[in-house]
């Protein structure tokens, strides 16, 4: 084995580690939100651990083991629509998430409903923005939306998401009580900014720009395992001389995993550089209209 073999091999593992290492951190970190602050004060914070947190409301049924459960088939039914390495990194994410909402027999530190909202949305945004991090989600809702985006294409990802939260939002509203209801969509929305700062940017696209040989590999990748469109631009190496075209795609900060998992498996020595896309417009992102 040479160096440069040893030194791909050794990134490689370190790559390996942080991932992992991120993704059991944040599910510490996230699931102790709710024994903390989320459960005690009665704030469902959206999506199926939100709902989770209902039904144990009503009927006192464990919120990490239903959460569990109510993920199971989503994975079940959406796993073809993702990568192998990012469904196993999410379904053990969405695991050890849910033991861990179990687990962690933490006391209450307070029982008043706006500081739990405040520091529960704060704890939950930590770990769900280092279980990102490490390329993977906490449940199958994001291969939901996307079976539903894939079936009716005018009902977007994100969109498919806020309606479940929204939902969610309804629901507690329903059965936990107005005041309740209000302090999840405060909790929703300190999560999702301290999911930003822990993704380092406020931007939610990413603009990746490929240097490969395997550059119809990979595009036939992107375009077939993420659905995501394909720029190529022409491009002459300064040193060489040769004409190669790079590689444009625009996809969300949650896709920017794949999109690396993607050109390493095709060429490890490709050049990868990703810089924010602080406002794409048009198909698979936001609506180009003569507003904007």
């Amino acid at each position: 084995m040479n160096i440069r073999e040893r030194f791909a091999n050794r990134a490689l593992r370190k790559e390996f580690i942080m991932a992992y290492g991120q993704i059991m951190l944040g599910c510490l970190i996230g699931g102790a939100a709710y024994p903390l602050f989320l459960m005690p004060n009665n704030i469902a914070p959206g999506g199926l651990s939100g709902l989770a947190m209902i039904i144990n409301y009503l009927f006192g049924a464990p919120v990490g083991t239903t959460s569990l459960l109510l993920n199971v088939p989503l994975f079940i039914l959406g796993w073809k629509a993702m990568g192998r390495v990012f469904v196993f990194r999410s379904l053990l994410a969405t695991f050890l998430f849910s033991m861990s909402i179990d687990l962690l027999k933490f006391q209450p530190l307070t029982m008043d409903p706006l500081l739990g909202t405040l520091f529960g949305g704060i704890l939950l945004g930590a770990g769900l923005g280092l279980i990102l991090r490490g390329g993977a989600t906490t449940g199958g809702t994001d291969m939901a939306a996307r079976m539903v985006h894939k079936r009716f294409p005018f009902i977007t990802v994100g969109g498919f998401l806020l309606l479940l939260d929204c939902a969610v939002v309804a629901a507690a509203a329903v059965a936990m009580g107005a005041s309740e209801a209000l302090y999840a969509l405060i909790c929703i929305y300190v999560s999702s900014k301290v999911v930003d700062m822990v993704l380092e940017g406020m931007s939610s696209n990413k603009a990746c720009f490929i240097i490969t040989d395997q550059y119809e590999r990979v595009t036939q990748r992107i375009l077939v395992e993420m659905e995501r469109g394909v720029t190529y631009l022409s491009a002459r190496g300064a040193y060489t001389g040769r004409e190669r075209p790079v590689v444009l795609c625009v996809v969300s900060r949650m896709e920017v995993a794949r999109i690396k998992d993607i050109v390493r498996e095709a060429d490890e020595r490709a050049f990868v550089f990703i810089t924010e896309a602080h406002e794409a417009l048009g198909e698979g992102f936001s609506r180009l209209s003569a507003e904007d």
